[in-house]
C-alpha cells in the first residue's frame, strides 16, 4: 500500500468557547480550528482526505514570552508551511501512510522548523495532515485506515522499535473488533459551580465519569475539591468515576503522593473512585525526571504532554509511568506506534482529548473504537465548543450529544479516516 501525496490545503476557523476552560497555565476562551485537506494517489486511484485540530496554544505552547495572539499566528503560519511542502516533509516519495506520517513527525522535530515553538506545538500543527493522509488513502481504496495493517509491510521509521517483529504486526495486534460505544467523560473545572453549573449538564447527559481539573499548588485544597465533587455526584444519585488532571502543576512525584494520602484520609470513598492521574508534573521528563513507582502502586499515572517523540518511550517506562495518555493531536502515525510499543512493554493506555471538534472528534472516537483504553474517551468539544459540531448534527448526534454516559458512533456513510465508519 503506497500513497503518493498530490496536494494539500488548510483553512482556519475561529471557535469561541461556550464557557472558559481553566488550565493551570491560563484560561481558554477561544481557539483556532485548522481544517486540512490532502489529496493522494494510491494504486492508480485518487482520494481526498480531511483532518482537523484545534491549535490550542495555551496547552501546546504554555511558555511565557509571547502573547497568545502571537503564538496562534505562528501556529497558523506553520500549518500553511506544512501544507505548501507536505510531500517534501513526508520524504518526497510515495510510501505507506504510516511511514509518511512518521516522516512528517520526524521532520517537524527538527530545530530548523519554527525553532521558537515547542515540539508539542509543532506536533499539533502537523497532526491534521497525518490524519488527512490516512483518510485520503482509505477513501481512495474504500477501506478503513485501521485496515492498513493486515499485511506486514516495511515501515523503516518504526520497525526497529519492534525487534523480531514489525510495526505493522505490532499495531495489528493492539486492534480489537471496533465498538460503537465508549464511556464519556465530563470536565469539572477548579472553579466550576457544581450545583448550578455542573449538575444540569450531568443530569441531561447522564454522565458518571468526571475529569477533575485541580491547580496542583495546594494538596489539601485539591483533595478537598475532589471530595466535594465526589460527594456532590453521590448526592445526585450517581456512582462517580474520577480522574485528576493538574496540567503539570504538581512540583514532584512526592507532592502527588501527599495529595493521595490527604484524599484517602479525608474521604476513602472518593479516593477509591479515583481511577487514574494525568501528567501531574512538568512535561519535560528528561529535565524533570521523577520516580513514579510509589505513585503507580497506588493509582495509575499516565504520561501526556511529556510524550512527544518515540525516543522518550523507554524513558517513560524506566521512570515508572503506568502508561500513556494518547492524543490524536500528536499525530495518528506517532500515536499508533507509541500505543503498540506501550502494549508490548506492559504499559497501560488512556485516550485523552484536545477539545476535538468535527473530523477530529470522529478520528479520536475511531481510535478508541479500535484500541481498548482504560477510560473510554474524552470528547470535550461537546462541552466547550458545541457550535463547532453543529454541521454534524443530527446525523452524528450519538457522538456529539452523549446520552446514558456514553458516546455512540453507529455505521454511517460519513467520511473519517477512510471508510472507517462502515466497520462499526
Amino acid at each position: 500500500m503506497i500513497s503518493k501525496i498530490l496536494e494539500a490545503s488548510v483553512e482556519f476557523v475561529e471557535q469561541p468557547f461556550l464557557k472558559p476552560l481553566q488550565l493551570s497555565s491560563g484560561l481558554i476562551t477561544n481557539v483556532t480550528e485548522a481544517r486540512v485537506k490532502v489529496r493522494v494517489q494510491v494504486d492508480g486511484k485518487e482520494g481526498l482526505g480531511y483532518g482537523s485540530i484545534y491549535l490550542s496554544d495555551l496547552w501546546a505552547w504554555p511558555e511565557p514570552g509571547l502573547e497568545r495572539s502571537q503564538k496562534d499566528a505562528a501556529m497558523r503560519k506553520l500549518c500553511q508551511q506544512i501544507s505548501a511542502s507536505l510531500d517534501e516533509l513526508c520524504g518526497g516519495e510515495p510510501a505507506h501512510p504510516l511511514e509518511l506520517g512518521l516522516r512528517l513527525h520526524h521532520a517537524i522535530l527538527s530545530p530548523d522548523v519554527c525553532p521558537e515553538m515547542p515540539l508539542l506545538g509543532r506536533a499539533v500543527c502537523a497532526s491534521p495532515f497525518d490524519a488527512a493522509i490516512h483518510d485520503a488513502t482509505g477513501q481512495a481504496l474504500g477501506i478503513s485506515a485501521f485496515d492498513f495493517y493486515q499485511s506486514d509491510e516495511s515501515i523503516p521509521s518504526a520497525d526497529s522499535w519492534f525487534p523480531g517483529s514489525s510495526a505493522c504486526a505490532a499495531i495489528r495486534q493492539i486492534f480489537r473488533e471496533p465498538v460503537s460505544e465508549l464511556n464519556a467523560w465530563w470536565i469539572i473545572g477548579a472553579k466550576d459551580d457544581l450545583e448550578n453549573g455542573v449538575r444540569p449538564s450531568i443530569e441531561k447527559n447522564q454522565m458518571t465519569c468526571f475529569k477533575i481539573k485541580v491547580l496542583g499548588k495546594d494538596n489539601a485544597a485539591d483533595a478537598a475539591r475532589t471530595a466535594e465533587i465526589y460527594r456532590a455526584a453521590r448526592g445526585w444519585g450517581l456512582s462517580p468515576i474520577l480522574s485528576i488532571d493538574s496540567n503539570e502543576a504538581n512540583p514532584s512525584a512526592a507532592s502527588v503522593l501527599e495529595y493521595l494520602d490527604i484524599l484517602e484520609q479525608l474521604d476513602p470513598e472518593a479516593y477509591a473512585a479515583l481511577v487514574y492521574l494525568e501528567q501531574p508534573t512538568a512535561r519535560d521528563i528528561v529535565a524533570h525526571p521523577f520516580d513514579w513507582q510509589e505513585v503507580a502502586k497506588r493509582k495509575p499515572v499516565f504520561l501526556d504532554e511529556g510524550l512527544t517523540k518515540l525516543e522518550l518511550l523507554p524513558v517513560a517506562k524506566e521512570q515508572g509511568w503506568s502508561g500513556l495518555a494518547l492524543k490524536t493531536c500528536k499525530g495518528h502515525s506517532f500515536v499508533l506506534v507509541a500505543a503498540a510499543w506501550a502494549r508490548r512493554n506492559g504499559l497501560q493506555l488512556a485516550l485523552q482529548d484536545l477539545t476535538n471538534p468535527g473530523y477530529a472528534a470522529v478520528h479520536s472516537f475511531l481510535l478508541g473504537a479500535h484500541v481498548a483504553t482504560a477510560n473510554g474517551i474524552e470528547l470535550n468539544s461537546t462541552q466547550y465548543t458545541p457550535a463547532a459540531n453543529a454541521e454534524w448534527l443530527p446525523s452524528l448526534a450519538g457522538l456529539f450529544e452523549p446520552r446514558g454516559g456514553v458516546h455512540r458512533l453507529e455505521a454511517l456513510a460519513t467520511p473519517g479516516l477512510g471508510s472507517a465508519l462502515k466497520n462499526l
